[in-house]
């Protein structure tokens, strides 16, 4: 099994950036209208869920990308869906008191907002990351090609 290349800082913030601005610009609206409120009120908690989960998701990928480094597992279905459900769960701990406190609703409206927020995170979170390792893998062996007609045509 061949591992992937190590992700370098720069690589981790331009993935969670993609994420985030991806993630950001179909749930502001899609927010403001199911709860009628204002756009900028919404925008501005999910800028706020944005920069949280952005770090978590650098913290937590570096993390799973050990834990698969160490274990030496692949990223089947299984694995992604793990990864995703666990991403999930450590952004509730954080978001759902940040979600109360800014909508001025209960901690209970702020779990079942939270829930409607997965349903959409879970197979987004899934299918980005799953998406960006393909399109990695086919950067990286570009990459290695050009490199190796390099080596080829300067020997």
């Amino acid at each position: 099994m061949t591992q992937p290349l190590p992700r370098s800082l720069r690589e981790r913030i331009g993935h969670a950036l993609a994420f985030e601005v991806i993630a950001v610009l179909i749930c502001v609206p899609t927010m403001a209208w199911f709860m009628d409120k204002p756009l900028l009120h919404l925008g501005a908690l999910t800028l706020m869920f944005s920069t949280v989960a952005m770090f978590w998701n650098m913290l937590f990928n570096y993390l799973f990308d050990r834990a698969q480094s160490r274990l030496g597992f692949e990223r089947g279905l299984w694995v992604r869906a793990s990864h995703a459900l666990l991403f999930e769960v450590g952004l509730i701990v954080v978001l759902v008191p940040l979600a109360a406190w800014w909508l001025s609703i209960s901690l209970l409206e702020a779990l079942l907002l939270d829930i409607v927020m997965i349903l959409f995170f879970l197979p987004y979170t899934m299918g980005f990351n799953w998406i960006y390792d393909v399109l990695r893998a086919r950067w990286l062996a570009r990459r290695e090609a050009k490199t190796d007609a390099a080596v080829c045509r300067g020997a």
